[in-house]
């Protein structure tokens, strides 16, 4: 693993020697020059950081993504959570079921149409985001920590330029606004 140190020489890198390092991934292995690969792999790494990190509250990340939108935005409709999470709507009520069972949070029909539920947060929701903060930011720290801040700061500008750039893309968009 790259240390901190190592890691802010590639912020100081001409764009020349960065092309150098990416030929020398490749060498090693052909997946190391695909970003989706990176992603993947990145993300199941996280994944497992997180897992570890908050393995005593039983929550995965899309959960967590959920309550803590829940707990920012107060009641909303399944479709309007789908979009503040990016998933897909059967995904959301899948995952709204799993925690409702839980007491995390609660369901009703919207006054306005029968056929859509509106979920709230609960009480026990609201603590459980609060506990669980410090281990989730820590799983996220983790994640990126080889390299320097400048560079996390780096990274983090580029995955959201990314994000933006690419939000259209496919059938479930995220709420950027």
């Amino acid at each position: 693993m790259q240390t901190a140190l190592q890691s802010s020489a590639i912020s100081q890198a001409s764009h020349e020697e960065l092309i150098a390092e990416l030929r020398a991934f490749e060498q090693k292995s052909t997946l190391l020059s695909r970003p989706g690969f990176l992603i993947r792999r990145l993300h199941q790494i996280h994944g497992y950081l997180f897992s570890q990190e908050t393995a005593e509250f039983s929550i995965t990340p899309v959960q967590y993504s959920v309550l803590t939108s829940l707990n920012e935005h107060g009641s909303m409709d399944q479709v309007s959570i789908a979009r503040e999470v990016g998933l897909e709507r059967t995904t959301v009520a899948e995952v709204i079921a799993r925690i409702e069972s839980r007491g995390l949070v609660g369901r009703k029909s919207s006054k306005q149409d029968q056929r859509v539920k509106i979920v709230k947060i609960t009480a026990k929701g609201k603590r459980l985001v609060e506990q669980m903060s410090a281990c989730v930011a820590r799983a996220h720290e983790l994640t990126i920590s080889p390299l320097s801040q400048e560079d996390q700061d780096r990274l983090m500008v580029m995955l959201v330029r990314l994000l933006e750039a690419n939000n259209s893309v496919g059938n479930v968009p995220f709420r950027l606004d």
